[in-house]
């Protein structure tokens, strides 16, 4: 998925990590997303940048596309990141310069590496079911593999965790002891987390990761705080167990990961460490090098943003 905005501020990613439990509930903001869909950014959000290496998260449904074109983003690059397509409703047809072609339907991962460079779309087929409800997230690489060959995968059959109440996908990294087939280049965990009303229980986590639960659907606490659907709670490090108490049958998305220690630059699709980097990704973008072609999508690519007047500064975060 694409960032759209077409004056996208630098976004400085990283910042220092809270050494023990937090509670800090995030609200997204509602951002526009081709044709007729709109999502809910929770991150890249004020005063928290990342989660882990999880720097991007968008929230969208469930909405009703019957009459609607639904996702319509045309081609656009990538580089520095991972792209993580999840979904509860709906499919998404996905097409990259590599020649993938791919719908990905509910509770199957469509992962995309985008390494050194990658371009590709993302809409809804024709004709194609009522609902739209997912997120699209982003996972940065470290730079020891940023450079890598751009890749995609689809794993439709993913490991998970059972308890009372709970039934949880594994949807990159480790859970318990559970472990996606999706490429991590981080020690991270992404999961679904479905749990059925009335069910209370604590999860196993690792005290060394920072954790965030985004409510998909229904009500459930998270440690004692009520999340919403489209809301994100960041949990901070230090824990060893989260409490889960579901008031209505719910589902969460669990994101944890160790802290990004590197310093980087996120700016507009593009992940990189300095100005001078992200600006020659752009005109290698507008120059039609390097990324390749997406074939067959019925539109135009997307055109590159101006950069902003004032240099890209990279920012990190300490443990």
């Amino acid at each position: 998925m694409s960032n759209l905005d077409r004056k996208p501020a630098p976004t400085a990613c990283g910042r220092e990590a809270d050494t023990g439990p937090v509670r800090d509930l995030l609200t997204g903001r509602q951002v526009p997303l081709g044709e007729s869909t709109v999502v809910r950014r929770l991150l890249p959000n004020l005063g928290r940048r990342m989660v882990g290496a999880w720097c991007f998260v968008d929230h969208y449904g469930p909405d009703d596309i019957a009459d609607e074109p639904g996702m319509q983003v045309p081609p656009h690059p990538h580089t520095g990141l991972q792209t993580v397509s999840w979904l509860h409703q709906g499919e998404v047809l996905h097409r990259d310069s590599l020649g993938s072609l791919q719908t990905v339907r509910p509770r199957e991962l469509g992962l995309m590496t985008s390494g050194r460079a990658i371009s590709h779309s993302e809409e809804s087929p024709r004709p194609h079911a009522r609902f739209l409800h997912g997120a699209q997230l982003w996972v940065a690489i470290p730079d020891a593999h940023r450079h890598t060959a751009p890749a995609f995968e689809h794993h439709a059959d993913l490991p998970v965790v059972t308890a009372r109440g709970l039934h949880g996908t594994v949807i990159l990294g480790t859970l318990d002891t559970a472990t996606s087939p999706g490429t991590a280049y981080t020690p991270l965990v992404g999961a679904d987390l479905t749990l059925t009303e009335g069910a209370d229980l604590r999860l196993p986590l690792v005290p060394d990761f920072e954790y965030a639960v985004l409510a998909m659907s229904g009500g459930v606490d998270v440690d004692g705080v009520p999340v919403e659907p489209g809301s994100l709670l960041y949990l901070g490090c230090g824990r060893r167990e989260l409490p889960l108490l579901a008031r209505t049958d719910a589902a969460v998305l669990l994101l944890g990961g160790e802290p990004f220690e590197e310093r980087i630059v996120m700016w507009w699709n593009f992940i990189g460490r300095s100005t001078e980097e992200i600006a020659r990704a752009r005109t290698d973008w507008e120059t039609g090098s390097r990324f390749g072609t997406v074939h067959g999508y019925a539109g135009a690519r997307l055109p590159a943003p101006e950069l902003p007047a004032t240099p890209l500064k990279p920012r990190g975060r300490e443990r």
